[in-house]
């Protein structure tokens, strides 16, 4: 039970880490993008941009909808965080969004993160 306890309190303690780092950067620069931010299950990947002066999620794409992965589709693997993030991205500039901050949360910048920002990367998001 005590180390159920630690594992979170440190991914909690990561996760404020990325976070605080990006409204670090923000302030210095004196321009308040909205965030990026990608949640991570074993099944599917989520990823919203969120305006945090106003405390709203602006865009938003994940492996549950049908058009990024359908029936008897893997929503856990690379490809389909590739799908997510150029879906994001075509969104987000469909509203206007073009400037981000990227929020990996508690993930390593690896793997299925690291495809999702590419591919909203080269979709025209640009952080």
């Amino acid at each position: 039970m005590r180390t159920i306890k630690r594992i979170q309190k440190r991914r909690i303690r990561r996760t404020y880490r990325v976070r605080n780092r990006i409204r670090r950067a923000a302030k210095v620069a004196g321009t308040a993008r909205p965030r990026l931010s990608v949640f991570r299950s074993n099944k599917h990947i989520y990823a919203q941009i969120i305006d945090d002066e106003a405390g709203h999620t602006l865009v938003a794409a994940s492996t549950l909808e049908k058009a990024v992965c359908g029936p008897g589709e893997n929503g856990g693997n690379k490809e389909a965080a590739a799908k997510v993030g150029k879906i994001l991205a075509e969104r987000a500039l469909e509203k206007g969004i073009k400037q981000v901050a990227f929020d990996r949360g508690r993930y390593k910048f690896h793997g299925r993160v690291a495809a999702l920002a590419n591919a909203a990367r080269e979709a025209g998001l640009d952080f």
